[in-house]
């Protein structure tokens, strides 16, 4: 059964469809029902550029990959070195301060 019962009509100059289109294009919405509805109900639409959120998400992935192994040392050896607790702890703060920088920009939109 159809979720949507009622019908708006809307009327447009000539010219307007192509722009409705080029916004739709620039949100990443493809059904222009959708982005009608969206716009009307909450007056925008947020498109996130999220690359740097991956790229941190790779980053923690490569540090927890690297703490594993460090603790399957210290495990298997009985003992850890200084050096890699402080290479750990310099990875953690550079990822600190991305998250930080992220969370910053976030918070403005």
């Amino acid at each position: 059964m159809r979720e949507y019962t009622d019908r708006i009509r809307v009327w447009i100059k000539p010219g307007d469809k192509e722009k409705i289109r080029k916004r739709m294009e620039e949100a990443g919405i493809r059904n222009m029902s959708a982005y009608i509805r969206k716009m009307a109900i909450d007056g925008y639409v947020i498109k996130l550029d999220l690359s740097d959120v991956k790229e941190v998400s790779r980053l923690l992935r490569i540090n927890a990959n690297n703490i594993n192994q460090y603790a399957k040392r210290a495990n298997e050896t009985g003992s850890i070195y200084l050096e890699d607790i402080k290479d750990i702890q310099r990875q953690q703060e550079e990822l600190w301060i991305l998250m930080k920088e992220i969370l910053q920009r976030l918070a403005t939109i």
